[in-house]
């Protein structure tokens, strides 16, 4: 599995990783989608990345994007160069 972006949200990441790949072969495919087997793992690595993203400034420029108003997508972007 792929790391984390933050390092130290590695092993936290990896917990969940195995939760929702397990979840999904398991449960998902077989039809059933109601369960929340993964919730609290996904909030732990969700806090996680919060915390490093605050810690490193990119909250910020994140939130600044979100207010640019731009509905741009990559694939729109990359179509100008």
């Amino acid at each position: 599995m792929a790391a984390s972006i933050a390092p130290e949200c590695n092993d936290i990441k990896e917990k969940y990783d195995t939760c929702f790949l397990k979840w999904y072969s398991e449960k998902y495919l077989r039809g059933n989608t109601s369960s929340n087997d993964c919730e609290e793992l996904f909030k732990n690595y969700k806090g996680c990345l919060n915390k490093a993203l605050k810690e490193r400034g990119i909250d910020s420029m994140l939130d600044d994007a979100r207010k640019s108003g731009s509905s741009e997508t990559d694939a729109e972007f990359l179509k100008k160069s």
